[in-house]
């Protein structure tokens, strides 16, 4: 299937490794010059390599989008190398799990920085690029926005506030012509996951087979999920094919049966 995605510029945060790695390859693949950015300049320099290697222009951006700063200095970066911008993928940031009543005002503070300001710092920085070439922007949040557990209170209030941010600059894209569409991702198969799999694996004693299948069972899902099926609903959500869609925010999580 053609997406019309070749010659676009994308910008992708969180893209030394895991599901940001796998977006900008795959968009790469359809055609797309890509500006990297995370805080890993030698995991950067690797995934602009590879991206070269598929005929494309990478630059990257070693920088922290905590700093109030950073978005700024990232677009004007991007502004030099490229003069455009199609596609931003809001992929960057992580939050602390464990006990609300242990989890520090720090802690907290710490999964806003990143997941929910640095993305409003970044699409506001980048929001008149993409409005002048009727671009999109994907924000990733994750399935706890829509099925909090007490053991994830920060990640479920952030992503929610991701939700509802994106659905806000969604209502504004109508008049401006951007596309935003919001992705709840699941268990993915990242370092992240590994480190639940292999803390499962020392809590029973289980061998890796035997801990994947009854995670997957107690999380009623089909099986866990690997980054191309991220990298490739993004593909397709930000293409020629999916105009309309818009003010969407996907559930990709194999059936996961909530927890609540």
């Amino acid at each position: 299937m053609e997406l019309g995605l070749k010659g676009k510029i994308a910008l992708v945060t969180g893209s030394s490794r895991g599901i940001g790695r796998g977006v900008e390859e795959a968009l790469a693949a359809e055609g797309c010059d890509v500006m990297l950015t995370g805080r890993d300049a030698a995991a950067l320099d690797e995934a602009a390599a590879a991206i070269r290697g598929k005929g494309r222009r990478a630059a990257i951006a070693a920088i922290d989008l905590r700093e109030k700063d950073a978005a700024g200095k990232l677009i004007e970066q991007l502004r030099r190398e490229f003069g455009a911008l199609d596609i931003l993928v809001n992929n960057a940031g992580a939050t602390k799990r464990g006990d609300f009543l242990t989890l520090t005002d720090a802690d907290w503070e710490d999964g806003y920085a990143l997941k929910f300001f640095g993305h409003m710092r970044l699409a506001r920085a980048a929001w008149p690029l993409l409005k002048e070439r009727r671009g999109s922007l994907i924000a990733i949040g994750g399935t706890g926005g829509r099925k909090p557990t007490e053991e994830f209170t920060i990640g479920s209030s952030v992503n929610a506030a991701v939700a509802a941010f994106s659905k806000c600059m969604a209502d504004r894209g109508k008049h401006d012509g951007v596309q935003v569409n919001c992705i709840h991702p699941s268990m993915v198969e990242t370092d992240r996951l590994w480190k639940r799999i292999k803390a499962e694996m020392d809590r029973t004693g289980w061998p890796e087979q035997k801990a994947r299948e009854e995670m997957c069972k107690g999380f009623g899902i089909t099986r866990f999920g690997k980054v191309n099926d991220v990298a490739d609903l993004i593909s397709f959500l930000v293409s020629s094919r999916a105009t309309w869609m818009h003010g969407a925010t996907i559930d990709l999580d194999g059936g996961e049966i909530p927890t609540l």
